[in-house]
């Protein structure tokens, strides 16, 4: 074999290493990506709520007034996280709508801007899609701007952290997690590790979470079963 041949050979042997080594850093950089920490509550009895959502996702609008009131009844007693889990192959919005929230977040309002998309989630879907909102619009940017002026928050700064790499490693993150616990739906909710199939009323919530508080704390609590719950789910 010629000196030629030799060469060829060697220089596809580096560049193979080449590709392996970047594509095992890149999973690598993937994988140690931090999720989000949103939490509301002052958790005393030591019991939280996760909610794995998606902000354009119908059933997780639906969820939302619920929740909301579960939060207020336990505000004391337990924690109440939200995660991002967008279904972009079925909600072309859904990333979109997430880098807002998480945008906003890193400004100090994520919770008003997690509330307000929602918010506006049900205007869309109760008017049968009439009213645009975000979810309807091909580009959904200058709402969410919009949204986060009328925050109070630097509209300049907001289209810059919307941009950027820290946010969509922020919801890749949440993602990689949901994706590690098999989650296939939204809204998906786990009670103190544990997920959980509910139906979307303040008593059903109450009963698995009074049912966990006794657990934790040893106080009595009314203990039943629920069901009915409805998800969009993955394709």
């Amino acid at each position: 074999m010629t000196r030629n041949f030799w060469i060829v050979v060697v220089a596809i042997v580096v560049i193979l290493v080449g590709v392996f080594i970047f594509t095992a850093n890149g999973n690598n950089t993937s994988n140690k990506l931090t999720p989000t920490n949103h939490i509301e509550g002052e958790g005393k009895a030591g019991v939280t709520l996760v909610e794995y959502g998606d902000y354009q996702c119908p059933y997780c609008g639906e969820y939302f007034s619920t929740v909301k009131q579960v939060e207020a009844l336990y505000n004391t007693q337990i924690t109440f996280q939200f995660r991002n889990f967008p279904l972009t192959s079925l909600h072309p919005n859904a990333f979109a709508g997430a880098r807002a929230a998480e945008a906003a977040g890193l400004m100090g309002m994520f919770w008003q801007m997690h509330d307000l998309l929602y918010q506006e989630n049900q205007i869309y879907y109760n008017s049968g899609g009439s009213n645009p909102t975000w979810i309807g619009q091909s580009n959904p940017e200058p709402t969410f701007v919009q949204y986060a002026k009328s925050l109070g928050l630097n509209t300049t700064k907001f289209q810059q952290l919307y941009s950027s790499d820290q946010v969509n490693n922020l919801i890749i993150a949440d993602e990689n997690v949901g994706n590690s616990l098999g989650i296939d739906a939204t809204p998906t909710f786990f009670l103190d590790g544990k997920k959980i199939s509910v139906a979307n009323s303040v008593s059903a919530f109450q009963t698995l979470i009074n049912s966990a508080i006794a657990q934790k704390t040893g106080k009595s609590a009314n203990q039943s079963t629920t069901a009915g719950t409805t998800q969009q789910t993955k394709k």
